[in-house]
């Protein structure tokens, strides 16, 4: 896999590839704009419990624990996990589903998954999961259809097998889940080339502009 190709969770690909390809410039900017993304709309409490779902070589997972949260990270593949096992002993791994998720109604104060439920069956039925498990919120990272990234990617190494999501969708997911939780949407990756007029570029395109190829969406309860 090189540069140009994003590993996301559940594709096909060697976990130590999926790591190159975040050591990468490419996908290191990549990566830090979706974290960056993610946590302004879930907003963690350093201290607070949070399963990473999908976590797979733990790359986030591990930024998650650096700044200074409880992580646990499941994963379906087991030789994902034993690599991200390796990479942070100290964390905790767990093999599980994220459509039947092996924890007790509101084990974690939050739970975040990034990419991984693009290649989930239900995602719907998974973040009911998500949401059951939880004491504060969830925050998800999808794949965008209506994106440069689409039309560039789809269907192409990393990306092969994985479902775009439209915002209508993935609002209609959180319809009839305990509480009401109204999702907060923002976007991220608006120009995939991540090249120095990318970076220039994309810190000053609002986050609200729904048409990056990286979507974040968060709820509260």
């Amino acid at each position: 896999m090189n540069d140009a190709e994003h590993p996301t969770p559940g594709a096909p690909g060697a976990p130590s590839q999926y790591e190159a390809w975040y050591a990468a410039p490419r996908g290191a900017w990549i990566a830090e704009r979706e974290y960056r993304l993610l946590n302004r709309l879930l907003q963690p409490e350093p201290g607070a419990s949070l399963l990473d779902v999908g976590a797979g070589t733990g790359y986030f997972a591990r930024r998650l624990a650096a700044d200074g949260l409880q992580v646990t990270g499941l994963d379906p593949d087991q030789t994902s996990l034993d690599y991200a096992r390796d990479r942070a002993p100290g964390l905790n791994w767990l093999a599980g589903d994220a459509q039947a998720l092996p924890f007790a109604d509101r084990s974690f104060d939050y739970c975040w998954a990034v990419t991984s439920l693009c290649f989930v069956p239900d995602p719907a039925r998974a973040l009911r999961e998500m949401w059951r498990v939880t004491r504060r919120g969830v925050v998800l990272g999808l794949l965008h259809r209506p994106s440069r990234l689409h039309w560039l990617k789809a269907g192409r190494g990393g990306y092969r097998g994985a479902r775009w999501d439209h915002r209508r969708t993935v609002t209609e997911w959180f319809q009839g889940l305990p509480g009401n939780p109204q999702p907060r949407f923002g976007w991220a990756v608006f120009l995939p080339g991540g090249g120095p007029g990318a970076r220039r570029l994309e810190p000053i395109i609002p986050a609200r502009l729904p048409l990056g190829g990286f979507m974040a969406v968060a709820a509260h309860h």
